[in-house]
């Protein structure tokens, strides 16, 4: 059989499936080093002398130039005028400058330096943030704090950079294809960084019985030295690919300022962006204290030293386990037969019980959170293929948020209803975790395809980057609200594991109801408009 020619690198799967493995490894590295502090805010508290405000106060400062230097503005600018691949690989450098310096921020090299008694008697006020009360330091800051705050500020940088240029990348490959289906599975596998921080930052922070923060931070920067290694693999499959088509972003239409007024002017775009914002922000602020939200709501007891659960053994093999249950159910997707697709969805289903009761024998509020992206892995390809054939872009972003609001409800009050019922509390939030992670899905899936059906195409980075700013105006602020919300509704509380997240966990619920408003707008909007959101991307076989 002769084998077949195509016309175009993009027109083989086989080659455009690896550009989008490229991508999205690089974005599972940068998203577990986005959350490598998530899982450990005890120990930050313990070693460091992190309170609840300094440690969402840096955690927020990730996107503080992207909102309030307008980098994402210039990113989607450079993104238009470069091309991905220049964009790829310049985002996958700066994230690991970043990344070196807050490791440096937390190490004990730092400790006892001179540049930590600089950071302790500068930064405490910043002419202008201050008054509008958006500084990303304030008095009495740890000095650790300041200075991983400006290591994780460009770390944010290149990062955000990063996802609008693989929302490109995927728009350049995928245009007319499985469009959704490929953004799904880049965010399924992007999220397992989600999991894999969540049970490797604890493991590196207390390995050998010693407890060191840093150890977990370069593990992250280790891993971002690889991201950089995948952009620049893409980079040559991206550059292959103009040749042929003999495209240049850049020369054929030159990016224009007005053009932004044209994206701001349209209210469907407005619609999307602020639904992105609330969402969003009720889930990875969440993702930064949830583990500590676990280890104050459940009665973990560690297992006794020594015993195979207290090991280190036990993690890595939790870990295999877990990504046994995310590639059986990722592949399940893609069998033609339907009794290979019910096996691989039983040796998930089975991998996936072992797995959490694994968690569960460890008494590990990382294990258990870890389970979040689990089951958005398996049903991610299943909504993007969903959405390529037969739409309903639109009606999935309103589920998603029902979903989202019964989710952090759940965990505001009845979580803390089973404190001391030891099995029937990690049910509950094994069961809630797992919804929010299928919720969380529901978005990229659906909201990432619909942006090219808004704008013209030689504006589509400019206009993820906008989303992304607004996106971001989010990501700054509630981090840091959620800190001051734990400490001035915990008043006098020094235990890292006592607090009560009841107040924080309200607020996000009402992000969600928020969101629930503007995505049954948005619904009436696409009817009465015609912007196409319910119907399939898939425009041709």
């Amino acid at each position: 059989m002769a084998e077949k020619v195509y016309k175009f690198l993009n027109d083989n799967p086989v080659a455009r499936w690896t550009a989008l493995l490229l991508l999205a490894l690089a974005m599972f590295c940068s998203y577990i080093f986005m959350d490598i502090l998530s899982p450990i805010k005890d120990l930050m508290q313990e070693t460091r002398g992190w309170d609840s405000t300094a440690f969402g106060t840096m955690q927020g400062s990730e996107v503080f130039l992207n909102v309030f230097v307008f980098f994402l503005i210039f990113a989607g600018i450079i993104l238009d005028k470069m091309g991905v691949r220049f964009t790829a690989v310049l985002s996958a450098a700066v994230m690991l400058v970043g990344a070196c310096i807050k490791w440096y921020a937390v190490s004990e090299s730092f400790m006892g330096s001179g540049l930590e008694a600089w950071f302790t008697n500068n930064l405490n006020y910043i002419p202008g943030f201050d008054e509008l009360g958006v500084s990303p330091f304030y008095r009495g800051m740890p000095a650790s704090a300041k200075l991983a705050a400006c290591g994780f500020m460009i770390f944010g940088c290149g990062c955000e950079m990063a996802g609008i240029t693989v929302s490109r990348g995927i728009v350049k490959w995928f245009k007319g294809r499985e469009m959704a289906l490929a953004m799904g599975s880049e965010m399924a596998l992007a999220r397992l960084g989600v999991a894999t921080c969540m049970i490797f930052s604890p493991f590196f922070a207390k390995l050998g019985g010693k407890v060191d923060v840093s150890r977990s931070v370069a593990f992250g920067v280790v891993l971002l030295c690889i991201a950089l290694i995948m952009t620049i693999v893409y980079f040559f499959m991206d550059k292959k690919l103009d040749e042929q088509t003999g495209e240049e972003e850049e020369k054929d239409d030159p990016f224009k300022v007005s053009d932004i007024g044209k994206i701001l002017s349209d209210g469907g775009f407005w619609i999307v962006a602020l639904l992105c914002v609330l969402y969003y922000s009720a889930i990875f602020p969440f993702q930064k204290y949830a583990v500590n939200m676990l280890q104050c709501n459940l009665s973990l007891t560690l297992p006794e030293a020594g015993s195979f659960w207290a090991g280190s053994n036990v993690t890595l093999i939790q870990y295999f386990i877990m990504l046994l249950v995310a590639a059986a159910g990722f592949a399940s997707n893609f069998q033609k037969k339907k009794s290979n697709q019910y096996m691989l969805l039983c040796v998930s289903v089975i991998a996936l019980i072992v797995y959490c009761y694994m968690g569960y024998m460890r008494q590990s509020a990382e294990s258990i959170f870890a389970v979040f992206p689990l089951l958005a892995v398996l049903i991610t390809p299943i909504l993007g293929n969903y959405l390529d054939h037969k739409g309903k872009g639109a009606s999935m972003l309103v589920l998603g948020s029902i979903l989202l609001i019964a989710c952090h409800l759940t965990f505001a009050f009845v979580l803390p209803a089973f404190k001391g019922n030891d099995l029937g509390g990690v049910i509950v939030a094994y069961v809630t975790i797992l919804v929010l992670g299928a919720s969380f899905s529901l978005v990229p899936a659906a909201l990432w395809p619909s942006v090219p059906k808004l704008v013209d195409a030689k504006v589509i980075g400019s206009a993820y980057a906008l989303i992304f700013w607004i996106q971001n105006i989010g990501l700054w602020l509630f981090p840091l609200l959620i800190g001051k919300v734990l400490d001035k509704t915990n008043p006098g509380v020094t235990d890292p594991t006592a607090f009560n997240y009841t107040a924080p966990l309200v607020m996000l619920a009402c992000l969600g109801l928020a969101a629930l408003i503007l995505g049954l707008i948005l619904k009436v909007v696409d009817k009465k408009k015609g912007l196409g959101l319910e119907l399939p991307n898939i425009t041709a076989e």
